[in-house]
């Protein structure tokens, strides 16, 4: 079989790493309003609960259903 092997180690000289690692300056978007998704989380209740059974036990029933 054959075939090259590159280099573990990379190479490179001075001038292309300090172009490589020059501080990049962006401009951040002020005028957008993003929601804190905190504010949206709602707390779980008893109700979510009886949901979460309610559906598991008509997907049991709809699974059984099929054999």
């Amino acid at each position: 079989m054959k075939g090259e092997v590159m280099p573990s180690i990379v190479q490179i000289d001075k001038a292309h790493l300090n172009e490589l690692v020059q501080e990049v300056r962006e401009t951040l978007a002020t005028d957008m309003f993003v929601q804190n998704r905190e504010e949206k989380k709602k707390a779980f209740r008893a109700v979510d609960l009886w949901k979460i059974h309610r559906e598991m036990k008509s997907a049991n029933r709809n699974f059984k259903s099929q054999f």
